[in-house]
């Protein structure tokens, strides 16, 4: 399996990973939703988990990639507030759990770069 192949069902994993930790464990995700939000964190947070897993499916299907990883990497800077939300909350945490808040924030841009990638992939003949 080419790297071509296996990069998109990779972050499909990664999705649905992501969205399974949403519903299993979502008090964990509750405080990072940003407090302008209207409604409940809860909700933001479930329904976050669940579009992880509707991308996770449309990165996994051929048919459906390119335009799952546009949306795909449209959610990724969709969610950066909720990563500043975290690291303003933890600035005053124990070090290590306010170097992985800080952490996220960088991060943010290789998972965008990797969505588009996979995008361009999939348009590609």
């Amino acid at each position: 399996m080419s790297l071509r192949t296996r990069s998109p069902l990779l972050l499909a994993g990664l999705m649905a990973g992501a969205g399974a930790l949403h519903l299993a464990v979502p008090k964990v995700f509750d405080a990072t939703v940003p407090r302008v939000l209207p409604g409940t964190p809860r909700t933001w947070t479930y329904a976050s988990g669940a579009v992880e897993l509707a991308l996770a499916a449309g990165l996994a299907h051929p048919r459906t990639r390119g335009a799952a990883a546009r949306v795909t990497a449209g959610f990724f800077v969709g969610v950066f507030p909720a990563n500043v939300q975290m690291a303003v909350d933890w600035r005053h945490r124990p070090r290590p759990q306010r170097a992985a808040a800080f952490a996220r924030l960088p991060l943010q841009l290789p998972l965008v770069l990797w969505a588009r990638s996979v995008a361009r992939g999939a348009d590609a003949p």
